[in-house]
């Protein structure tokens, strides 16, 4: 996995030893992400986040219309759970200069902890926790899924929808 160009060498180090976790939707168990990563808000470090590069197929949406906050320029849009339509998070839709100008870790889907219930992710093996160092690239993460979907469809489980929203 490709790290932004600015992330210094020691939080390089701390971004591959960290536990990838999967996220269920706190409301409905949906699962909302698959590899996320534990985070704070910048802004306000006492909020405690979890963040992905990439959220599975159908289980998320964009909610409302793109606005900023009083921190950066970023435009940010509210996420919701794509099965009970609960605001899980908010995915930044365009970065500021100065966020991208800053360290991060090209993450641009956030979703509130206190929204979410974390599991970490086993790997192949089911022996281990998976770290991100040891993540494969999003592109065979997300077939890997998809042919697990295809033997066990509790992976991602496909219940029918009832929205309240």
């Amino acid at each position: 996995m490709p790290l932004p160009e600015n992330m210094p060498y020691n939080q390089t180090q701390t971004f591959f030893h960290k536990p990838v976790v999967k996220l269920e939707c706190r409301h409905c168990m949906n699962i909302l992400c698959w590899r996320g990563m534990r985070a704070i808000l910048l802004a306000d470090t006492s909020i405690e986040l979890y963040s992905t590069d990439l959220p599975p197929p159908n289980a998320v949406e964009m909610s409302g219309d793109d606005y900023c906050t009083s921190n950066c320029a970023c435009h940010i849009r509210d996420s919701v759970c794509a099965r009970c339509g609960n605001q899980v998070g908010y995915h930044v839709t365009l970065p500021c200069r100065n966020c991208m100008d800053s360290c991060n870790n090209g993450h641009f889907w956030m979703f509130h902890a206190v929204e979410c219930k974390e599991v970490e992710r086993m790997d192949d093996s089911g022996q281990k926790h998976l770290i991100w160092g040891k993540l494969p690239p999003t592109h065979e993460d997300l077939q890997k899924l998809k042919e697990k979907l295809s033997k066990n469809r509790s992976i991602f489980p496909l219940y029918p929808v009832e929205c309240i929203r």
